[in-house]
C-alpha cells in the first residue's frame, strides 16, 4: 500500500480493527487492547477473532479472518512466534491494509527468532501488506480515539489530548512518556510502537505525521536508526512545515550501545555518526528522557526561525535558583546578558538594583505581578537579547496562582520565553502548561530547550560533489588490483587534492641510499606491506634518518622488526618520505556508516587519538565552511587557531584538505570502506598541511539510500 493518506487512516484512525488471538480472561495481556479500545472511546468496530470463542467481552467473535464480512483497516496480531507469522500471510491474503504483531521473540532473540522475522519480511514483500513490529505495544490516537495498544499504562480512566506525537523504538517508554506527561498536563495527538522495523519504521511513521493536522510536534524515541533516508526526508518537510523533530537516543556510552543492541537486534551505531545525522538534517537531539515533553513548548512556534544569537536575559524573584539556570545555560553555550538601560531606570524608583550584574534580581519585594509583568515586558522588548527566562522561586509552590499570574500574558511572544520552577511546584507547571507558556522543572532540561532553540541549525544543503578525475580513478583501481599499501594510498589521497608528503617506494634495502638523495634527508623510512595497517606497532618506522647510509642500515633492522612481529606478512619494500614537522597533528577520517551513510572526521591526531577522543563528526561531504566548523569544534586545534598569542596555523588550508577528502563519499567510491590519515600536520598559517601516513579499506560496494547519496548534482 502505497497512498500516505490510507496509510495513515489505518494506522491511526481505523474504522475496522481485528484483534487476533483476543481473549476474554482480563488477567491476560491479549485482552488490553479490546478493553482499552472501548475505555478510551473507540466508535468503530471490534473484530476479535479466536478460534474456541464466539463471544468475547461482549463482542461477537471470528473463527479466522475470512469469517468476517468486510474490509479490515488494521489486524493487531497478539500471537507468538509461527504463529504470528501464518497470522500475517492470512492478513496479506485477506487484503488487511495494515497489521501490527505485539510479541517479540524475533531479530531481539537470536538466530531462530531473527530467522522467524525473515519469514515476516518475506510476507510482506510477497502481499503487499504494511507492517507495524513484530514487538510493537501497539498504536494510539487520542482524535479519533483509538487506543489500539496492550500497553499498561493505558489503563488509565481518560486519555489526555494534545498536539504532539511520540513514535517509539521502545513500547514501555511510551508508558513512561505518558505518565510524565500527564502530570504535567500535557496530552499527545498520536503514540505508536515501531518494534523491531520490519516493515514501517520511524522514518516513514514520522513522514506520515508530517501531513498530521493534529500534531505540531514529533518526539522519536530511538534506539538505533534503520531507515535514514526517510528520517531525513522527515526531518526537511516537518521543518518546511514549522513541526520540529525532536529525538531522545540511546547508547551515548560504549555499555548503552551495546544495550540498545542486544534489545532490538540491530546496530546502535557511532553516537558522533548520528550526531551528525541529527545536524544535517534538522532534527533536535535532547540528552535527557525528560527533555522530550520539556523541549516541544519551546521550540513548537519557533521551529523554522532562529535569530542566530546566544544572548538570554534571566530575571528572579530568587538569587540561588536563578544562578543554577544561569550555570546550565553557560554550560549549553549561551551567553547571559544585562538589563537594558530602560529596565534598571524602571526598577530604581521602586527600590531595585537590577544593574550591577546580569542577573535582574528582583527579589521578594519585587515579587508583584505588576513589577514581574512590566520587567518581562521590558526584556521581551529589548534587542540586546535573543531570548528571555523568568525565575519562579517558592511562590510557585505555596502560591501558584498568584505566583503564574503575570507569566500568562507572554504565551506565544515572538521572541522565546520560557519559565523555570526552582521548587516542586506541579500546579504551577500545569497552569503554565495550559496556558501555553513553556515551562521546566529542571534548569538542565531549561537549558537544553533554549540552547535547541537559539543555536540549532535548520536542515543543511548538501554540497556538490565534482566528478572523480582521472587520476583518482586510476588510483583507485590500482589499489582494488594490488591492495593498498601506504604507497598507494598516498597516490589516491593526493588525487583526490590532499597534500602529501614528498615520498618514493624501493622494492629493497640496496636502492634505499638513492631515494634517500632523491627525496632529500633528512628522511622517515616505512616498511610498505597491505597486510601491516599500523606501521609503528609493528616497529616499521625509523624517523629523523639524516642520510643513504644510515637509512640502508636502518632498513635492514626494520625488516628484522617487522619479521618478527608479523612473519606471515608480505612485504613490498620500503618507503622514504621526506621529513616533515608542523604546529600540529591531525586526524582525518573516513567511513561509510551502515545507517547513516558516509561520515568525515576530524579530530586531534598522532599516537594519541584514540585516547583523547577529540574530535569532530560530519555527514560527507563537507565544504570548507562546514569543515572550518568542524575545526572550531576540536578542544586540541585552539592552539593553531590563535590561542594565547600561539603561532596560529594554515587552518583554512586545513579546511580545504578535510572538504577534499570528504570527496570519498562519491558513488564511484563505494567499495571504500574505511580510510584514513594520520597524521596531517598542519603548519604555520600560509604554509599549507602535508599528510605523511594513510590507509585506505576495501570493503564489499555499499549500498547508500538515495537521500544520502551524492553526486554532481548534490542530492540524487
Amino acid at each position: 500500500m502505497n497512498d500516505p493518506k490510507v496509510l495513515f487512516s489505518a494506522l491511526f484512525e481505523p474504522r475496522r480493527v481485528a484483534l487476533i488471538g483476543a481473549s476474554s480472561d482480563v488477567t491476560k495481556t491479549t485482552s488490553r487492547p479490546q478493553r482499552f479500545l472501548r475505555r478510551h472511546g473507540f466508535t468503530g468496530e471490534i473484530l476479535p477473532v479466536n478460534p474456541s470463542r464466539s463471544e468475547i467481552l461482549g463482542e461477537k467473535a471470528y473463527r479466522d479472518l475470512d469469517a468476517i464480512p468486510g474490509d479490515i483497516d488494521h489486524a493487531y496480531i497478539l500471537l507468538n512466534g509461527a504463529a504470528a507469522v501464518r497470522a500475517l500471510a492470512d492478513c496479506g491474503r485477506r487484503g488487511v491494509k495494515v497489521a501490527s504483531i505485539l510479541a517479540g521473540g524475533f531479530a531481539d532473540a537470536g538466530a531462530a527468532g531473527a530467522s522467524l522475522q525473515d519469514d515476516l519480511a518475506k510476507v510482506v514483500r510477497e502481499t503487499g501488506i504494511r507492517l507495524v513490529g513484530p514487538n510493537s505495544i501497539g498504536t494510539v490516537s487520542t482524535d479519533p480515539a483509538v487506543a489500539l495498544t496492550a500497553n499498561a499504562a493505558f489503563a488509565v480512566e481518560k486519555l489526555r489530548a494534545g498536539n504532539w506525537a511520540v513514535v517509539s523504538q521502545s513500547g514501555s517508554l511510551i508508558g513512561a512518556l505518558l505518565s510524565r506527561a500527564d502530570a504535567r498536563g500535557i496530552g499527545f495527538s498520536r503514540l505508536i510502537s515501531v518494534g523491531n522495523e520490519v516493515d514501517l519504521a520511524v522514518g516513514e511513521i514520522a513522514d506520515l505525521l508530517v501531513d498530521d493536522p493534529r500534531t505540531t510536534a514529533i518526539l522519536l524515541f530511538m534506539e538505533t536508526l534503520r531507515d535514514g533516508e526517510r528520517l531525513a526526508r522527515a526531518a526537511r518537510r516537518a521543518h518546511a512545515a514549522g513541526k520540529p523533530v525532536i529525538a531522545y537516543k540511546l547508547g551515548r556510552s560504549d555499555i548503552g550501545q551495546e544495550l540498545a543492541k542486544s534489545h532490538t537486534g540491530a546496530i546502535a551505531g557511532s553516537d558522533a555518526t548520528f550526531d551528525a545525522f541529527c545536524r544535517r538534517h534538522g532534527i533536535a537531539r535532547v540528552s535527557m528522557f525528560e527533555s522530550l515533553i520539556d523541549v516541544p513548548s519551546l521550540l513548537v512556534g519557533h521551529a523554522r526561525s532562529r535569530s542566530g544569537g546566544r544572548r538570554v536575559a534571566v530575571a528572579t524573584t530568587t538569587g540561588g535558583g536563578a544562578a543554577m539556570v544561569v550555570d546550565s545555560m553557560a554550560m549549553a553555550g549561551l551567553d547571559i546578558v544585562g538589563p537594558p538601560k530602560n529596565l534598571v531606570e524602571w526598577l530604581k524608583p521602586l527600590g531595585i538594583a537590577a544593574g550591577d550584574g546580569k542577573l535582574v534580581d528582583l527579589t521578594l519585594a519585587g515579587a508583584k505581578p505588576e513589577i514581574v509583568s512590566g520587567t518581562i515586558e521590558r526584556l521581551l522588548a529589548d534587542e540586546g537579547n535573543d531570548a528571555v527566562i523568568f525565575v519562579v522561586g517558592s511562590s510557585a509552590q505555596f502560591n501558584p496562582e498568584l505566583a503564574v499570574e503575570p507569566l500568562l500574558r507572554f504565551a506565544g511572544s515572538d521572541k522565546p520565553f520560557a519559565v523555570a520552577l526552582t521548587p516542586s511546584a506541579e500546579k504551577s507547571l500545569a497552569l503554565l502548561t495550559a496556558a501555553g507558556v513553556p515551562a521546566f522543572r529542571h534548569p538542565e532540561s531549561c537549558a537544553e530547550a533554549m540552547a535547541l532553540c537559539l543555536l540549532r541549525t535548520p536542515p543543511q544543503p548538501v554540497p556538490r560533489l565534482p566528478e572523480p578525475s582521472i587520476g583518482a580513478l586510476d588510483a583507485l583501481e590500482a589499489g582494488r588490483v594490488s591492495g593498498f599499501d601506504e604507497r598507494r594510498a598516498a597516490d589516491f589521497f593526493a588525487a583526490l587534492g590532499v597534500p602529501m608528503a614528498k615520498s618514493m617506494a624501493v622494492p629493497d634495502a640496496r636502492r634505499i641510499a638513492a631515494a634517500v638523495a632523491e627525496v632529500g634527508a633528512p628522511v622517515v623510512l616505512k616498511i610498505l606491506s597491505i597486510d601491516i595497517p599500523h606501521k609503528t606497532e609493528a616497529g616499521g618506522v625509523a624517523l629523523g634518518i639524516p642520510d643513504g647510509q644510515t637509512a640502508a642500515v636502518a632498513a635492514r633492522e626494520i625488516e628484522k622488526r617487522v619479521k618478527a612481529y608479523a612473519p606471515d606478512a608480505k612485504l613490498q619494500g620500503f618507503l622514504v618520505q621526506k621529513m616533515e614537522r608542523g604546529l600540529v597533528e591531525v586526524i582525518l577520517g573516513y567511513r561509510r556508516d551502515p545507517l547513516v551513510g558516509p561520515t568525515v572526521t576530524v579530530g586531534l591526531g598522532g599516537v594519541l587519538a584514540e585516547i583523547y577522543k577529540d574530535a569532530s563528526t560530519r555527514l560527507a561531504p563537507v565544504d570548507e565552511a562546514e569543515a572550518m566548523q568542524m575545526v572550531a569544534e576540536v578542544k586540541g586545534l585552539a592552539t593553531v587557531r590563535g590561542y594565547r598569542n600561539m603561532p596560529k596555523g594554515d587552518v583554512t588550508a586545513l579546511a580545504r584538505t578535510i572538504a577534499a577528502f570528504s570527496t570519498l563519499a562519491h558513488r564511484q567510491f563505494a567499495d571504500i570502506a574505511e580510510a584514513e590519515i594520520n597524521p596531517l600536520l598542519v603548519k604555520r598559517e600560509g604554509e599549507g598541511v602535508v599528510a605523511v601516513d594513510g590507509l585506505v579499506v576495501l570493503g564489499q560496494p555499499t549500498h547508500i539510500p538515495s537521500s544520502l547519496r551524492y553526486a554532481p548534482s548534490a542530492l540524487l
